[in-house]
């Protein structure tokens, strides 16, 4: 007999980086919270800084600590300019980087940009027992990588595994 499981709602901050953006303009951002919603989760918080690695660790520090935010997302910086600072931001703050989400999302983004995939430095990783997804600005990429990976993987229902049944173990030593 299979084991039926119920949805866990989780808390999930969104973060914009961006020097172009605020709430009005910020398609990406709204995109992603909207998305989380529907999907059932809360949207614990939203901020947009722009793409300055220090910025961007001052807010991420506030929420890897505060333990009622289990996810953050952020969109824009990780491409390849001058500008595109949010892997460096990130990386330092992460305990553990989840290769196989850069990895698989570049794949994926492969079947509807082609080679300009190779441009995007998404990565993902967990800080403090918190999961970091940095996705790139663009809300098509942002889409693409909710609903062909982040969603499912944040729905404690997915079998074989999933990301929420790895919680409660994420800060063991």
């Amino acid at each position: 007999m299979s084991e039926q499981r119920d949805f866990i709602p989780l808390n999930i901050a969104v973060l914009t980086v961006s020097y172009s953006r605020d709430e009005a303009s910020d398609k990406s951002g709204a995109l992603l919270v909207r998305l989380l919603s529907e999907a059932g989760h809360n949207a614990a918080q939203k901020n947009i800084v722009p793409d300055d690695k220090y910025r961007i660790r001052e807010v991420l520090s506030r929420w890897i600590v505060d333990e009622s935010i289990s996810v953050v997302l952020t969109t824009g910086g990780t491409g390849v300019t001058g500008r595109d600072g949010t892997p460096e931001a990130v990386t330092p703050l992460l305990d553990k980087i989840i290769d196989g989400f850069g990895e698989t999302f570049r794949s994926l983004s492969y079947q509807t940009i082609g080679t300009s995939t190779l441009q995007s430095r998404a990565i993902a990783g967990v800080a403090n027992g918190t999961y970091i997804f940095s996705l790139p600005g663009s809300s098509g990429a942002c889409k693409d990588a909710w609903t062909m990976l982040i969603s499912s993987q944040l729905d404690y229902r997915t079998r074989p595994c999933n990301l929420v049944e790895l919680m409660p173990r994420l800060r063991e030593t």
